[in-house]
This record gives structure tokens, C-alpha cells and sequence, in this order.
């Protein structure tokens, strides 16, 4: 029987170990458990490495937030390894969180906080969503399934356009979450019924923006290109001068010329456009250049 490796990250203890028992109970799956997003990158990154690789990922759509009343979250970083059909806990996980927990989380696995927004990291949302889209990068052949408390169908079409197989919510029941697992293994996508009209919805705008942002990208020389793709790397004015063979005026100039045919006022918003545009950026394997810097 070919065993599945499902990693759950959620920085709420309580959540986390009563999910990973209850699934470790299955006859296939092997679960591990990680607290933060940087936690659950190395776990994915040290199976990689043993030839162990994870094929599931379940991660919580409000990674990051804090709540009260629910139990102390997982110190980051935090990784809980379960493993065995039985569903004994090892490693610092005592076996009394399955049975405490584990009929808990056959009735539906809730017990995740509510509320607040994500911290922010680096200016970006460390949250489940962003855990997507970096787990995507690293590890293609992960897949991802977003466990939310709430309906939300912006955030799901996120979800998706970042990588997920799907989304469910925290609230369903075990069989319906193994089920979701099994499918996302056969390359299939799980959307709560409610969600569907609303995701397409999000979907199709997204597009249309796409579209739009990838005709503003047309309108640039490849000079300009060339100096959107630093700019989305995130390399000061200095760094792109040095890089490109040009003055720090002409790149000055040439930042002038991306954002004003972009229609945007500031460096952020001109990356944000050219990223939805599907501009990535320059190779930096192996260089050492100059973050951070007044970039326009």
C-alpha cells in the first residue's frame, strides 16, 4: 500500500496535534506537523533531502494570525512529527493529544482561532496563502489544500492562483478532509459547492486584470523590461545601474519611463502590476548586488 505524507501547518497547537493524530490513525497516511511557515518549508526541504518528500500539504488560511482561548500556538519553529498507522504520537508529542483530540477532530476538525489579519513579513502577508505560493516554488509536486474557518471566495481564487489543489473548510468532517487529500493526489481540485459561482467570479476578474496589465507590460522597450524585471528582484537603483552597464541617472530615467507608461506612481505598485502580468524576476544565482535601495 502506498503510504501518503501529509504535513500540517497551523500555529495553533491545539489544531495541529489533534489533526495530525486524527489523520495518523489511517492505515496510509503519515503525518507530520509544522508551526509556522518557515518550519513547514525546512520540514518540506529535509523530506526532499531523505528521499521522504511530503505529498500533501495542509496548511491554515490564517497562518500566522494569533487568538486567544484556544491554547498557547506552536513556538516557530515547530515540527511535530506523528507517524505509525496506530497514530502514536513520537518526538514530544505525547499520546494523549489523540485521545483528547482525536474524536474532536472526526466531528470536524475546528479549533483554530478566529479573526484578525495576518502578520505581515517583509511587507508581504505571512499567511496560508503566501505559504502556497512559496511551497509551489520550492516544491512543485506538493500539493496544497488550504483549511479556512470561513467562506471567503477572493481569498480561495488567490489560493488557487497561487497553487492550491484546493479549500475546505476547518469545520468538515474527517472523511470529507481524507477525501479532499485522495483527490488532490489524482490532480483534481476541491472547492466547497457555495464557493464556486464566487471563485469564478474572482477568477475571471483576475484575468481581465491580467490581461489589461499584460498589454501595459507590451507598451515597454526591452531596456525597460529589462529594468521592470530588476525592479521586481527588488535591486536598488545602484544595483540595476551596475548590473545593466548604465548610469544611475539613466536608470533613473529609465524607472521614470516603466512607471509612467505602467500608470502607476511608485515602485510597488509597478511590481505588483508586473507580477500580475506574469513578469518575474532577473536571475540572481550567484550574484551579490544592493537591496533594498530608493528604488524610483
Amino acid at each position: 500500500m502506498a503510504r501518503i505524507r501529509v504535513l500540517v501547518v497551523d500555529d495553533h497547537r491545539i489544531f495541529a496535534e489533534s489533526l495530525a493524530a486524527a489523520l495518523a490513525a489511517e492505515q496510509d497516511v503519515d503525518v507530520a506537523a509544522a508551526g509556522s511557515g518557515p518550519a513547514a518549508l525546512r520540514c518540506l526541504e529535509r523530506g526532499a533531502a531523505e528521499g521522504r518528500r511530503f505529498d500533501v500539504l495542509l496548511v491554515d488560511a490564517d497562518l500566522g494570525t494569533a487568538a486567544d482561548g484556544v491554547g498557547p500556538p506552536l513556538p516557530a519553529p515547530a515540527e511535530l512529527p506523528y507517524g505509525g498507522a496506530n497514530g502514536t504520537a513520537h518526538n514530544g508529542i505525547h499520546g494523549g493529544a489523540h485521545g483528547g483530540a482525536h474524536g474532536g477532530a472526526h466531528g470536524g476538525p475546528r479549533g483554530a482561532a478566529h479573526g484578525g489579519p495576518a502578520r505581515a513579513v517583509n511587507g508581504r502577508a505571512a499567511d496560508g496563502i503566501w505559504l502556497v505560493g512559496a511551497v509551489r516554488s520550492a516544491q512543485p509536486g506538493v500539493r496544497t489544500v488550504v483549511l479556512a474557518e470561513r467562506d471567503d471566495p477572493r481569498r480561495a481564487a488567490a489560493a488557487l492562483q497561487a497553487g492550491a489543489s484546493g479549500w475546505v473548510a476547518k469545520d468538515c468532517s474527517l472523511v470529507r478532509l481524507l477525501a479532499v487529500i485522495r483527490g488532490v493526489l489524482r490532480e483534481e481540485t476541491h472547492l466547497p459547492p457555495a464557493l464556486l459561482t464566487g471563485v469564478l467570479r474572482e477568477l475571471t476578474a483576475a484575468r481581465k486584470h491580467r490581461t489589461e496589465s499584460e498589454r501595459l507590460v507590451e507598451s515597454l522597450t526591452p531596456r525597460e523590461r529589462e529594468v521592470l524585471r530588476c525592479m521586481v528582484a527588488g535591486l536598488g537603483r545602484k544595483a540595476v545601474a551596475e548590473r545593466l552597464f548604465l548610469s544611475p541617472h539613466t536608470v533613473r530615467t529609465h524607472m521614470q519611463n516603466v512607471l509612467g507608461k505602467l500608470g502607476v506612481h511608485s515602485t510597488l505598485a509597478a511590481v505588483a502590476l508586473a507580477r500580475r502580468a506574469g513578469v518575474g524576476p532577473v536571475d540572481l544565482a550567484g550574484e551579490i548586488v544592493e537591496r533594498g535601495g530608493q528604488l524610483a
